[in-house]
């Protein structure tokens, strides 16, 4: 009926008798047509402005829906039938209880109610509207997961707060107030904002507590996803893949006949299964199986392949421009590149199968873990002020990168026996360094692999042993870039960065190698431990080795014990150890697989478990190639597609989410949950990508309920 009259002028609803009582419809029919009435509630609102909500732009009214004022008991009564929106703005007036004075309301707040559920329109019917348009509509399964969350009957959801019992309505009113400050925390976001996504956004994150996230390593979506079932996956593999199979180019831009050999074999040395350089060679270009039992080249999920090339300007290459077709041609892996394994085998492809796999998730950067470990925690890649002045460890290198007339590629290097073809050898570049050349700024930023100013580094230790060595030109300067941690700290926000082996590699710092864990497997990787780079966590001062106490610990002495007794801090990174973070090169697909699962059975079973998030995601794609075209962003990224899952009671269950991600929606979703201000590059990433035709990442919100799943 919503549209078949004419506007009509903003008018004061006075007649209670129109609002109908319990949970009905709160709609009557006259000669004159339907009409909708009821009474905006949880206090009663006078001067509330009522009307039909637009179908797609939630929150809002329609643009053909007349528009109305409550009266001194909240009610209102529109003519026709519709979901209701009550938007309570500063003009507005409180009554606590029927015909007191009232006081003006100081927090704008906009409540909703189902169609046909609008008797009481309150933060409790604005919680129900958000479930059901999380369930397909369902208003029997939210409102019995909704009564189930706050302990009453689903009698008492619409029913008037204020009438019922003391003890459901003390249950109700703390919901109520609950979901009233995700609502201001919503309309906060202001701007371009679309108030009916961020108020649903809100009203989801608003059930988290705590977020743990999982970074594990180097593994692009097609790799391990690319066969799940309703996922983009892998062309001509995966009947719900999105797009046809773009072959492999050759550094000419001509397809290759097949692909290239993987240059000094694709295991890693020392295990019983070995697959050599000549093996490799004459693939089919497309797509393979590594763990294809019938293939020649079959490798388990527990056989360690050799590394792949994965660094900041590569991976623009490999990308070329979002066809994805050079990760062949610009890697010395070859045909490696293009393995990817029947995830079903997999513990975590049970685990996304229960609950979320996100499909379109891009890793913040280009290139490796050392910028996308950067971008985890700060959404900006590190600076190296004046990397070419003469007293710089440095100067001799800041002209290594060989950039081509668009300023972001490496060019191939002339004249030095590089091949004609990656058929005849891997490619050769140039200079392919750490930094960038010198910005418009005057700055130079770390792009790939540095060490970290403080031990443990992969530097040796300085004078002060605190510190790593800052002659060496892989010693990074120290940071003091905003990050998140910065952000939780100053509003008052426990969190706390978990590595395995920390402790371990603190007692080992003169041995770069921290190989003490199990002989001979490197355990710790100092570039993976990102805010060790920043001036807040000098250990050589008081308030570093505190901050370094508080915040830096160490997995096996205090994450599994923290998540047991319920006392993780609201925000917990979880950093594996070497050989259990599945980073090719070191380390395998199971045994990381049965890690992290383990440790998500471990939060499960934990008291904070009921409102808890827990994202299992990776650094980079590690060189592998995926089909997805990364969309077009700023000059640090987005790189690869890569596995996300996201496990809570509040996450859709059996959910494939395409929602657009990248590294930073992690920070985006604490960034939203906890008011925080929005990181400078968060920023710019969203602007960049409006700019390029795109749209602003998500915050992970399209995955969860207001209600929980389980």
């Amino acid at each position: 009926m919503k549209g078949n009259f004419k506007w009509l002028p903003l008018t004061v609803a006075i007649s209670a008798g129109l609002s109908a009582c319990g949970g009905g419809g709160g709609g009557t029919v006259s000669e004159n047509g339907p009409v909708t009435s009821g009474q905006v509630t949880g206090s009663y609102y006078e001067n509330a402005q009522v009307c039909f909500e637009d179908a797609v732009k939630k929150a809002t009214c329609d643009a053909t829906s007349p528009v109305v004022k409550t009266g001194a008991d909240g009610s209102y009564s529109l003519k026709g039938q519709g979901a209701v929106v009550a938007t309570i703005d500063s003009n507005a007036i409180r009554h606590e209880v029927l015909g007191d004075k009232g006081s003006s309301v100081t927090q704008k707040l906009v409540f909703r109610a189902p169609a046909g559920r609008s008797s009481y329109v309150s933060a409790i019917s604005t919680e129900l509207a958000a479930a059901m348009e999380a369930n397909g509509g369902n208003f029997a399964d939210a409102s019995k997961k909704l009564a189930a969350k706050i302990g009453t009957s689903e009698a008492n959801l619409l029913a008037d707060i204020n009438k019922l019992s003391s003890a459901d309505q003390a249950k109700l009113k703390a919901e109520a107030a609950a979901i009233n400050a995700a609502i201001a925390n919503a309309i906060a976001q202001g701007g371009d904002v679309d108030l009916g996504q961020a108020l649903g956004s809100a009203l989801a994150m608003n059930n988290i507590q705590n977020v743990v996230v999982i970074f594990a390593e180097n593994r692009g979506f097609d790799n391990l996803y690319g066969l799940f079932p309703g996922a983009n996956g892998i062309p001509g593999v995966n009947p719900t893949s999105t797009s046809a199979y773009v072959p492999q180019k050759d550094f000419d831009g001509s397809t290759l006949p097949v692909l290239p050999p993987t240059w000094g074999g694709m295991t890693l040395a020392g295990q019983s299964t070995v697959i050599t350089q000549a093996q490799s060679a004459n693939l089919p270009n497309k797509p393979f199986q590594i763990d294809d039992t019938n293939s020649p080249i079959y490798m388990s999920s527990a056989v360690i392949t050799r590394d792949l090339v994965h660094r900041f300007y590569n991976n623009q290459m490999q990308i070329n421009g979002g066809k994805n077709d050079k990760f062949t041609a610009y890697s010395d892996a070859g045909g490696l590149s293009m393995g990817y394994y029947d995830g079903s085998k997999m513990k975590l492809w049970n685990i996304a199968k229960q609950y979320t796999l996100a499909d379109n998730f891009f890793m913040g950067t280009f290139g490796g873990s050392f910028l996308t470990h950067q971008y985890l925690i700060c959404a900006c890649a590190p600076t190296y002020p004046n990397a070419d002045a003469a007293t710089s460890p440095a100067k001799n290198s800041i002209s290594a990168v060989n950039l081509d007339a668009n300023g972001n590629l490496i060019g191939l290097a002339p004249g030095t026996g590089n091949p004609s073809s990656v058929l005849n050898g891997a490619p050769v570049y140039l200079k392919d360094s750490t930094i960038t050349p010198k910005d418009a700024a005057g700055m130079f930023y770390a792009v790939n692999t540095m060490q970290p100013p403080y031990q443990p580094s992969g530097n040796t230790p300085a004078a002060v042993a605190s510190y790593a060595d800052p002659s060496k030109a892989t010693t990074l300067p120290t940071q003091t870039q905003t990050t998140i941690g910065d952000q939780l700290t100053t509003k008052g926000i426990n969190w706390a960065w978990y590595a395995g082996a920390w402790n371990a590699a603190l007692a080992d710092a003169p041995n770069a190698s921290r190989s003490v864990i199990y002989s001979g497997k490197i355990q710790f990787q100092p570039h993976h431990q990102p805010f060790n780079y920043y001036s807040r966590f000098d250990p050589a001062t008081a308030a570093g080795a505190t901050e370094r106490s508080n915040h830096l610990k160490d997995f096996d002495a205090s994450f599994l014990q923290d998540a047991a007794a319920g006392t993780l801090p609201p925000v917990a990174f979880y950093k594996p150890q070497g050989n259990l973070n599945q980073h090719p090169g070191y380390a395998n697909v199971s045994d990381g697989d049965a890690h992290i699962a383990d440790v998500i059975a471990k939060l499960q079973a934990s008291p904070q478990w009921k409102n808890m998030l827990i994202v299992v995601t990776y650094d980079e794609n590690g060189g592998f190639w995926d089909h997805v075209a990364p969309p077009k962003g700023d000059r640090w990224g987005p790189g690869t597609r890569l596995p996300t899952i996201l496990i809570s009671p509040y996450a859709k269950k059996g959910f494939v989410d395409h929602s657009q991600y990248d590294t930073a929606s992690i920070l985006r979703f604490i960034t939203h949950r906890y008011a925080l201000p929005v990181l400078p590059g968060i920023t710019a990433r969203d602007k960049a990508l409006v700019a390029n035709g795109g749209k602003p990442m998500g915050d992970l919100t399209a995955a969860l309920t207001p209600v929980p799943q389980e």
